[in-house]
């Protein structure tokens, strides 16, 4: 069998993930997938519908593969084992595949159902999480945003040698867990009316 007779979206996007993981997003092009699978750039059009499907394409399996593993990570634990768990294994996707975790990070377009629910299934990870703080609705909303920014923050720094002083990143990390968990454990109902009978 030739490699062509093997192509196939999967095969098309496995590809991309490799390229973009081992040099970076911004290395990605349809000329490098197709030299990676030993065909012609044309060839790649039976498969995807050209770059931008391409990229589409990756961030979904980003996005696929982050809830697979905060799921996995989060499943059987509540509050604060919950959130570490899911934040380490957030982390280490982000360390081992920087590319296709760069590519789930674009918001999709609202009409691309696929994308749309792939991302969404992420945030329902979160979600599920914060119902073990009792966070829930418009609260969760802020809150899972919050989770978002802190986490990618890190890993985004983290990735650029954005940490130079030599104190441990790792007890950064987890201090950064603590501030989060405090602050979840401080929007809870019971919190909330617990300050308000203090007034």
């Amino acid at each position: 069998m030739t490699r062509r007779a093997r192509l196939s979206p999967d095969a098309v996007v496995d590809a991309a993930a490799t390229i973009a993981d081992d040099s970076g997003l911004e290395a990605l092009t349809l000329a490098a997938v197709a030299a990676a699978l030993g065909v012609r750039t044309p060839s790649l059009y039976a498969h995807v519908g050209g770059f931008d499907d391409l990229r589409r394409r990756l961030g979904i399996r980003g996005a696929q593969d982050l809830e697979r593993l905060l799921g996995q990570a989060a499943v059987g634990r509540s509050q604060r084992a919950a959130l570490t768990a899911a934040a380490h294994a957030y982390r280490r996707y982000a360390h081992e595949h920087p590319g296709t975790y760069a590519a789930a990070q674009r918001a999709p377009d609202p009409a691309d159902e696929l994308a749309v629910t792939a991302a969404a299934r992420v945030v329902d990870v979160l979600r599920a999480v914060l119902d073990g703080y009792d966070v829930r609705g418009e609260d969760a909303v802020h809150a899972i945003r919050a989770i978002r920014c802190g986490l990618h923050g890190f890993v985004a720094l983290e990735a650029a040698g954005g940490f130079g002083m030599p104190e441990s990143v790792d007890e950064s990390f987890a201090r950064m867990l603590e501030i989060l968990d405090a602050g979840l454990r401080a929007t809870t109902p019971s919190a909330a009316a617990a300050r308000a009978r203090g007034r």
